[in-house]
């Protein structure tokens, strides 16, 4: 019989442990949500082409070898190479200096002064 001065008392955690694996799965999955809308681009101009700026890698092993493109060349001869080779290349492309850490330091900044003596301007070292 039901009597009206009892308390009821409310069991809420299966409640909580719903609602907490749902907040978990929401969490979970919100950042990988991506919302692709429908954009027409406008027409552009055509005139300009745009150009990928041309890049020369020059890489120097431990052995003071160089590796320019399919060539190979010697520390002690390779001033003068590169000066006759930079003659039928582009002075405005952009040159990148890969050389092996156990070099000297006089060894690699002999490498970039003679790049840079021919002509090129735009000389980088690449480390990792």
């Amino acid at each position: 019989m039901f009597q009206w001065d009892e308390d009821p008392d409310l069991n809420i955690t299966p409640l909580v442990d719903v609602m907490l694996v749902l907040m978990a799965i929401l969490m979970v999955t919100a950042p990988t949500m991506t919302f692709q809308e429908q954009i027409t681009l406008p027409q552009g101009s055509k005139t300009v082409k745009v150009e990928k700026p041309k890049t020369l890698t020059i890489r120097m092993d431990k052995d003071q070898t160089i590796y320019l493109n399919n060539d190979t060349y010697k520390l002690d001869t390779f001033a003068d190479d590169f000066v006759n080779q930079s003659a039928k290349l582009d002075k405005n492309s952009e040159v990148y200096i890969r050389a092996d850490e156990r070099l000297s330091y006089k060894d690699v900044m002999y490498l970039l002064k003679t790049v840079k003596a021919a002509g090129f301007e735009k000389v980088s070292l690449i480390t990792q």
